[in-house]
């Protein structure tokens, strides 16, 4: 069983940034792939970050790289997503995600079988 804890949301301007965290309980942390994924009120939920077991491979959606980076410390159980340029498109709830240490498709959410609650994130134009 894992818990995932998210923080570090909140409101900010656009051009702005902001570091998500989430806080993993269990004994398994660093055997598992972490994700972050986000969905913004009437959209669908869509992939934003994935890090391997390790922290030594990541994948960013397309539209997102250059602007987020996914980090680990297995020593504080804990999975990072530094957004920066915040657009006004960036709103939504963010929610970090674990499966097991299979790297295949890690942008697949019926992957992953423990979800955190999610942290808003509000971009102001």
């Amino acid at each position: 069983q894992v818990q995932l804890v998210e923080s570090g949301g909140g409101l900010v301007q656009a051009g702005g940034s902001l570091r998500l965290s989430c806080a993993a309980s269990g004994r398994t942390f660093s055997s598992r792939v972490m994700g972050w994924f986000r969905q913004a009120p009437g959209k669908e939920r869509e992939f934003v970050a994935a890090i391997s077991w390790s922290g030594g491979s990541t994948y960013y959606a397309d539209s997102l790289k250059g602007r987020f980076t996914i980090s680990r410390d297995n020593a504080k159980n804990t999975v990072y997503l530094q957004m920066n340029s915040l657009k006004p498109e960036d709103t939504a709830v963010y929610s970090c995600a674990a499966k097991t240490r299979n790297w295949a498709t890690p942008q697949d959410f019926l992957q992953y079988a423990y979800w955190g609650q999610g942290t808003q994130v509000t971009v102001s134009s």
